[in-house]
């Protein structure tokens, strides 16, 4: 017999000894004789088993009606709150001023972008075109002086930037390069 049977012999007898202790430690309980059993009810005697539902009833509803109401939940997860009607205030007169008539909105200005700027060498010096882009799909190539879509006038052009004078509000645009 080797040495890994004996102990798995010996590990097996040893629980089976534990097991029995155990077992043996328990203490049955007998029922009480002195203990009164129930008493069955005779089924030839349907008037007395009447009376005993009716009195049991009648217990039922004397407990019931001293159990606490149940509370109402403080917030119910499955509908939304009830929000008081908003009170509307009678509309207010409008006071027009009269010293200042209202100014025309200034039109809106196109969404242009300065993507590049082009140089070329000529007798006069080095002269630069400025390449814009507009959101509309348009392309412009202009240099110093011209008109872009019949709004700006080009002031100058440099190397990373073009200013643009707007030619309804007389504001300067100054476009950049971005990195």
């Amino acid at each position: 017999m080797s040495a890994k049977r004996a102990a798995g012999y010996t590990g097996g007898a040893l629980l089976l000894l534990a097991w029995l202790a155990s077992a043996g430690g328990l203490i049955r309980q007998e029922p009480d004789a002195g203990a009164a059993p129930s008493t069955p009810v005779e089924s030839n005697d349907a008037a007395a088993l009447a009376a005993e539902v009716q009195a049991q009833t009648l217990r039922l509803k004397n407990r019931m009606a001293a159990a606490p109401s149940p509370q109402e939940p403080f917030r119910n997860p499955f509908a939304f709150a009830e929000r008081p009607a908003a009170v509307r205030s009678a509309p207010r007169a409008r006071v027009e001023a009269e010293s200042a008539p209202p100014l025309p909105a200034p039109p809106l200005e196109p969404a242009i972008e300065l993507i590049g700027v082009a140089e070329t060498l000529s007798e006069k010096g080095l002269l630069r075109t400025a390449i814009i882009s507009a959101h509309s799909g348009e392309l412009f190539l202009v240099k110093e002086g011209e008109t872009l879509a019949a709004r700006y006038r080009v002031g100058a052009v440099a190397a990373d930037a073009v200013e643009l004078n707007d030619l309804v509000s007389g504001a300067v645009l100054r476009l950049a390069l971005r990195d």
